[in-house]
């Protein structure tokens, strides 16, 4: 089945079979489990190597940077509860490079970081479709009764088809060329598309 012809239902479900086809990947998702956080994914670079390694049959996962753990919650948005969160993670998977941020901070500190301000987030599904290019904007997470849990704003087609496109909502084309530069995607996995912007 084609990336073109695949329904959203068909994407969705190849994302769960490749998540869950992934020891690393799925013992990530039991670690934030494990964590009760109100609401929360793993998403971004970590779902876009996980997908992309396996449509390239690597058998092995490309290093990560980090692990983008995403979690909403408007009633605390003390830096330090993020500190803590990563610290946890980092005691029960001390191998994987965790990053942890509260989605409904982000307004805060995002200007200082890149330069203009951005509205408040209104909720995990609003931030995961702020993120920087499409095929990124992906957060899986493991629901208490063993689902995986898809949040897919714009879809999956640019993931399960390499596309490396710019997501306008926060990310200014200089970030985006900057980005591009920065992680040379078709080094790492050859059949990767990079829309210019």
């Amino acid at each position: 089945m084609s990336t073109r012809s695949a329904s959203a239902a068909e994407l969705q479900q190849r994302l769960v079979e490749v998540a869950r086809n992934s020891p690393w990947f799925m013992d990530a998702l039991h670690a934030v489990r494990s964590l009760a956080l109100p609401d929360w994914c793993i998403g971004a670079g970590a779902v876009r190597n996980l997908v992309w390694d396996a449509l390239h049959h690597k058998t092995s996962p490309s290093r990560l940077a980090d692990v983008d753990v995403a979690y909403f919650d408007a009633g605390d948005l003390l830096p330090q509860r993020d500190r803590d969160l990563q610290s946890k993670l980092q005691s029960l998977q001390p191998a994987v490079p965790w990053e942890v941020t509260n989605q409904a901070g982000v307004h805060l500190w995002f200007e200082a970081h890149f330069g203009h301000a951005v509205p408040p987030l209104l909720s995990l599904e609003d931030a995961v479709a702020s993120w920087p290019e499409y095929a990124t904007a992906v957060g899986l997470s493991l629901e208490p009764d063993g689902a995986l849990r898809v949040i897919a704003p714009h879809g999956l087609g640019d993931l399960f088809g390499m596309v490396v496109r710019r997501n306008p909502a926060r990310v200014s084309i200089a970030t985006y060329r900057q980005r591009v530069a920065q992680k040379r995607y078709a080094e790492h996995w050859p059949q990767a598309r990079v829309e210019p912007c």
